[in-house]
């Protein structure tokens, strides 16, 4: 990046800012981020496409660490947190503040340059930049609740020529009809490469929920490039993991994390997650590719290259949501190009970059089998015996939290009594399961990080259990009320069964309607029983309530299909500053939507009943602490290097202890690791840390005002070298609550410095 001399830096800082738009036109440009490059911004959500969160500079060493200070904040002006990862590109930084606005600030002062107002449902985590080769044409491209969009990086304003009138529907294209699908989604920005940008999605983990498709957009024209079908059709590879229809009906399957790129050698690798749905398969027996695969892709085409699954069937919401990282490590005296991945159950898989060959052994062992009906686990799973695991797998009771109180603990050692715990235990409907770790637990999204070139993979983990116990998925009828089911079969009586049958089922002209609150939202039914269809007539004296009870006695959901839209508190407004534009490209409504799939398609074969179960995580601190730990792993010898607690821990504290670290202290935390040899993390109770990442040591901490639920960033800029981490979220009730100190900072980007 081009240094400018001190009195021109002086001068630009002064002018206004047509001024410094034209500055940025005339800067020469970064250098474009490869594996090996030193990057001095950071222009995607992990500081490269390889998502390694490496960070090339000299300015903050070892020895230097301990003098960072706070070198400026912009405030947020919420009352609300985000987990937005700032980018930056040249002398701008991107975030979001001010109510879900994107802000561009200098990232040298934190002066706002333009707001774009409003973008309600704005990438929870990030957003991606690319400029084209001449730097003429430069993007900002995110997603706006299931719309694809891209901004022009220096005017703030959206790009109308982006897709079709500004947006891409990110819910097209999936083989449903698209109003059925709610959420598409991703928390997580993408990762954009040459002209494509490669987008996973979230679209949730109930049944029937849509498929996650791998996509690829050209970021000029928003065209579709490529597919890859998470959930094989008829003659792909693997669609014979599957029962023959399951494309039809399951979903999930889904990259909702980080997606990598080796840039050098256009390969994306991808961390997919659980299909749906995660605790119950028996409507799709088989190994389920590419549910809970790391696949690796020719990312100009889409194309596979190799796949590895590391949980056949999951029963256990066992994702893959970290990202993986792309090494060099040495074997048999030879560097060889390697792909680690770290998971949710505490297994760290490594292997050949290229072909997907395992660096270190992996064997399949037995595990117990599914006693559900029509459930068919799968009969092995896959273990690395070399490289060591980083959780526990099972709970015993003399692993229970000794801070409980009393009568928690022997409440707790019944329940373990009697209980199943143990590593891919399946779930059931006669008894608790505790896994170990549960669905929070292990490694998750944000928490790895690496040196490439040293083959060093640094992760954050939590020990956090789930109690799981199955039980059948009622219908909608099931769930009424004696009254309400009276009601309905009242007015069904009296208005609906001279023409449509004693069953419903339909005569003459007049259609089955034993499923049709299924069919229609509640909004439509309603329109069509008040006001008629065709030759049925209308019912007007029929109240809302009667209206409810028979649109669920029919099939209907009592409840509001998952959707995006803004909080309540985050009603439209126009903050304060240089607003350019506000809500993004307009998006145009569904006509004649149609409800969310709740129900298998005819005539698919598929299991007599569903069942479902929570999350079980109401106890996080079930177990005694270390909950929470730091770890370096050496993937040349496949050992862990170090490890330190992290998080802290306001009980924990109280008693002396700081070696606990926190409930759930790893969840939403990140990490930069320099190539000083410092590695930065964040951990639970506003704790900010610096490490040598060759052996642990702790070389600096701080607690920061507010809590920090986002990836830090780094960049470097006229000679200084920054570090930037959100810290808006509010504190848990077991951590200290810094926000209410004197000298608070108030929440907002946390900008440090050394002196």
């Amino acid at each position: 990046m081009k240094k400018f001399p001190a009195k021109m830096t002086c001068a630009i800082l002064a002018l206004s800012t047509l001024f410094i738009y034209a500055s940025f036109t005339t800067n020469t440009p970064d250098k474009i981020y490869s594996n090996s490059d030193s990057v001095s911004t950071w222009r995607q959500y992990g500081g490269g496409p390889d998502q390694s969160k490496y960070f090339s500079a000299s300015h903050i060493t070892k020895e230097n660490v301990s003098q960072l200070k706070v070198a400026w904040v912009y405030p947020t002006a919420d009352s609300f947190p985000n987990f937005f990862s700032p980018i930056v590109v040249d002398t701008i930084m991107y975030v979001m503040a001010k109510n879900s606005s994107l802000v561009a600030v200098n990232a040298q002062t934190g002066k706002e340059i333009w707001i774009h107002a409003n973008l309600q449902g704005l990438t929870r985590r990030g957003m991606n930049y690319w400029e084209s080769k001449d730097r003429k044409d430069r993007r900002l491209l995110f997603t706006l609740n299931n719309t694809l969009q891209a901004i022009d990086a220096l005017t703030g304003k959206s790009v109308m020529t982006f897709g079709k009138d500004g947006y891409v529907d990110m819910r097209e294209g999936l083989g449903r009809v698209p109003s059925t699908i709610r959420r598409m989604q991703s928390m997580m920005p993408g990762v954009v490469f040459e002209d494509l940008i490669i987008m996973g999605s979230a679209p949730g983990e109930g049944y029937f929920s849509a498929p996650g498709d791998v996509r690829a957009y050209n970021v000029v024209t928003g065209k579709l490039a490529w597919t890859f079908h998470t959930i094989p059709r008829p003659g792909e590879f693997g669609y014979d993991t599957w029962p023959k229809d399951a494309y039809k009906y399951v979903g999930g399957t889904n990259v909702w994390s980080e997606i990598s790129i080796d840039a050098a050698r256009g390969i994306a690798y991808l961390p997919i997650g659980s299909p749906t749905y995660d605790f119950y398969g028996a409507d799709r027996t088989g190994t389920n590719l590419f549910g809970n695969c790391l696949v690796a892709l020719n990312a100009r085409t889409g194309k596979r290259i190799w796949h590895f699954q590391t949980v056949h069937h999951d029963l256990w919401d066992y994702d893959l949501s970290s990202a993986p990282q792309l090494i060099t490590v040495k074997k048999e005296g030879k560097n060889v190009d390697a792909v680690a991945v770290a998971t949710k159950h505490g297994f760290m898989f490594v292997f050949d970059r290229l072909n997907g060959k395992p660096i270190f052994p992996i064997e399949e062992k037995p595990f117990p089998a599914s006693q559900m009906p029509g459930e068919k686990s799968w009969p092995t799973q896959p273990i690395p015996t070399v490289v060591p695991d980083f959780t526990r797998h099972a709970v015993t009771k003399e692993m229970l939290n000794p801070y409980l109180p009393e009568d928690e603990k022997q409440k707790w050692y019944k329940r373990i009594a009697a209980a199943k715990s143990g590593l891919f235990m399946p779930l059931s409907d006669k008894y608790e399961t505790i896994a170990l770790p549960g669905a929070l637990g292990g490694v998750n999204f944000g928490n790895t990080a690496s040196n490439p070139g040293k083959g060093m993979v640094y992760i954050l983990t939590q020990e956090y259990p789930s109690v799981y116990k199955l039980e059948k998925v009622k219908s909608a009828r099931e769930l009424m009320s004696k009254d309400e089911v009276e009601r309905a079969k009242s007015i069904l009586s009296t208005s609906c069964r001279s023409c449509h049958g004693d069953n419903l089922t339909g005569r003459g002209i007049a259609p089955s309607i034993v499923t049709s609150g299924q069919r229609m939202s509640f909004e439509e039914f309603k329109t069509v029983l008040s006001v008629g269809r065709g030759q049925m007539p209308g019912f007007a004296h029929i109240d809302e309530q009667r209206m409810i009870a028979v649109h669920r006695y029919l099939g209907g959901s009592p409840l509001p299909r998952a959707g995006f839209g803004p909080r309540r508190s985050q009603a439209s407004r126009t903050p304060e500053g240089p607003v350019v534009a506000s809500g993004g490209a307009p998006v145009k409504p569904d006509v004649d939507p149609v409800p969310a799939m709740n129900d298998y398609p005819k005539p698919v074969p598929h299991p007599a009943s569903r069942y479902t179960t929570d999350y079980g995580t109401a106890w996080p601190n079930l177990l005694g602490p270390t909950w929470a730990w730091v770890m370096a792993y050496d993937l040349n010898s496949g050992t862990v290097k170090w490890k330190q607690p992290l998080g802290e821990d306001s009980a924990a504290m109280a008693r002396g202890d700081k070696t606990s670290g926190a409930v759930n202290g790893s969840q939403r935390k990140g990490m930069i690791v320099t190539s000083t040899g410092v590695l930065f993390c964040n951990g639970k109770g506003g704790k900010l840390y610096a490490y040598d990442a060759d052996n642990g040591k702790l070389l600096w901490e701080t607690t920061l005002s507010n809590e920090s639920n986002a990836q830090p960033i780094m960049y470097e800029l006229n000679g200084k070298q920054f570090l930037v981490v959100n810290s808006t979220a509010g504190f848990s009730r077991d951590s200290y609550d810094h926000s209410k100190k004197a000298g608070a900072l108030p929440r907002g980007y946390v900008v440090y410095s050394l002196p």
